[in-house]
């Protein structure tokens, strides 16, 4: 990636954090950097390939630890959580992507075949209910600009994936 195409990404992510999602636009991010509109489309053709591009920046190509499939399942859920909940709207932004991108596939077929190598059943399901699951949950958690207490927040997070992977585990049976 070029140098000034990954400032342009970087100077994308800084502004969600401060305005939002809704308040991120071309026009704006160009002021912050100095430029015309019409320079970022050099760099990104729509705001839509600026925004996956956001997308596979923040979600990372994450290699899988040695783990049983439940730790990897945990792992992965709770990993996309924590990137969602360190940029405002990273729920949302992660939730509207339309291309996350070639290393982010990669991650999310590694984790299925990992499943899949345990003997779960149906394990691009069980991945893709797990990462919806964390999408939602993180989703409805930063719309509600909760004052409920994080530790509170974590142990429902966890409950729900709690019980998301015993159904799994008793598909296996």
């Amino acid at each position: 990636m070029g140098q000034r195409r990954t400032e342009v990404l970087h100077a994308a992510i800084e502004l969600l954090d401060e305005v939002g999602l809704d308040a991120l636009t071309m026009r704006l991010l160009a002021s912050r950097l100095g430029v015309r509109a019409s320079a970022l489309y050099r760099h990104y053709p729509s705001k839509q390939a600026l925004l996956d591009a956001m997308v596979a920046h923040l979600v990372g190509t994450g290699e899988l630890p040695e783990a049983e499939w439940d730790e990897l399942l945990r792992g992965a859920a709770s990993g996309l959580r924590s990137v969602m909940l360190a940029h405002r709207d990273g729920a949302r932004l992660i939730a509207g992507f339309h291309d996350p991108g070639p290393d982010a596939v990669a991650a999310f077929e590694r984790l299925i075949t990992a499943l899949t190598e345990a003997g779960v059943p149906a394990a691009a399901v069980a991945v893709d209910t797990v990462m919806a699951y964390a999408n939602g949950f993180t989703v409805e958690e930063q719309a509600r600009k909760t004052r409920w207490p994080r530790e509170g927040r974590d142990r429902a997070f966890d409950d729900g994936l709690a019980l998301i992977i015993a159904g799994i585990r008793a598909s296996m049976v």
